[in-house]
């Protein structure tokens, strides 16, 4: 199963309505379609999602270091030989999300080749996972209008409140509100996209303390050292590192340091093999993890279900699975649907990834 071709495809899908956080706003999915063929005629599919006010990389820069660097490398190689490609890809530093994509789409390969689900080949735990919706920045009445419509149209009762602004005026007083208007039965948690300092966070969380928070997420920059560990220290609910431990060595780091007790895991960014290492990391020193969402698109949630369904760490929470319902069209055949709160993996070979291919021409733009 030898590669014979890596393609990179970028494509743009406007967003209905945008979604807006401490550390930027997304308005289009300007996303980048990796496709792995073989000889044998197999093809291997993800998804990767720049976000460049996280990690730095974008459309062209995902582009670039697939068509120009890891290509080159990956041609000719066998598809199964995992390890050696990662130890070629690993000698480039950063660009995450272009070599999750490349490590999914293989995966995506060993799925078709053996005839077996990847969420199988990974786990097989389960074939669904419970679904946690974010909800951006917007006047409180607004984002208590989007929950109570989420959760009366998908089932969902998770939801991770996007916080950073000015804790007193507003976030608190949204967080309070989504709390009053939707009861003690839905599940809240917060996510600070490190907009906070560690002192305005602390105080903040103090006055959220009767509202039952699950979790609260990178509330204040992971460069903060010290105060990041006075503020998880005196945290009321497990303190959650997303961006600042996008590897398993960052994750022992934030963890070991006292810096977070639980871990995002987004396989947008780790792929399934490096998001492996992470969870059984997380296993091996007792604390919780949640599969996080990239802003990702159809193809990046199916990918994110698989991993976390696969695995009974992954999914004792809810994972944010469902930001690609503000979207205005996808790139799938068949689209993904959240039915009572939970979304299914595709059975069948592989990742059940199908492109319909009238959609990918008019969203692409490389053409």
């Amino acid at each position: 199963m030898k590669i014979v071709q890596v393609e990179a495809i970028p494509f743009a899908i406007p967003y209905a309505k945008p979604l807006e956080f401490a550390s930027g706003a997304v308005h289009t999915a300007e996303h980048v379609l990796v496709r792995v063929h073989t000889d044998e005629g197999l093809t291997g599919t993800a998804e990767a999602p720049p976000r460049p006010f996280t990690y730095g990389e974008t459309q062209e820069s995902i582009i670039a270091v697939i068509g120009k660097i890891f290509a080159p490398q990956l041609l000719g190689m066998s598809a199964l030989e995992r390890e050696a490609i990662h130890a070629h890809l690993d000698r480039t530093v950063g660009n995450p999300t272009a070599k999750a994509a490349l490590d999914m789409a293989l995966w995506d390969l060993l799925g078709q080749c053996a005839g077996l689900p990847v969420n199988g080949l990974l786990g097989g735990c389960t074939d669904r996972m419970r679904v946690s919706h974010m909800v951006g920045f917007a006047p409180a009445e607004q984002m208590v209008a989007e929950a109570q419509r989420i959760r009366d149209t998908y089932g969902i009762t998770t939801f991770k409140v996007k916080v950073g602004r000015q804790p007193y005026t507003l976030d608190v007083a949204a967080c309070r509100a989504l709390r009053e208007a939707l009861g003690p039965g839905v599940e809240l948690y917060i996510d600070g996209n490190r907009g906070w300092s560690p002192s305005d966070a602390a105080r903040a969380l103090r006055d959220m303390e009767d509202l039952g928070l699950t979790f609260a997420e990178e509330l204040c920059p992971a460069d903060d050292v010290l105060g990041r560990r006075w503020l998880v220290a005196r945290s009321p609910v497990p303190f959650i590192a997303d961006e600042s431990a996008t590897r398993a060595a960052e994750v022992t780091r934030e963890l070991l340091g006292g810096s977070a007790t639980a871990i995002s895991i987004k396989t947008a960014r780790t792929g399934f093999t490096a998001s492996q290492r992470v969870l059984h990391t997380c296993e091996a020193l007792g604390v919780e993890v949640v599969m996080g969402n990239q802003i990702d698109g159809q193809i990046g949630t199916l990918c994110a279900a698989a991993f976390g369904a696969a695995h009974r760490s992954a999914s004792l929470h809810a994972g944010e699975l469902s930001n690609f319902l503000d979207m205005t069209d996808d790139l799938l055949t068949e689209p993904l649907t959240i039915e009572n709160g939970t979304l299914r993996v595709r059975e069948g070979a592989g990742l059940g990834i199908d492109i319909d291919p009238g959609k990918l021409a008019r969203y692409r733009q490389d053409r």
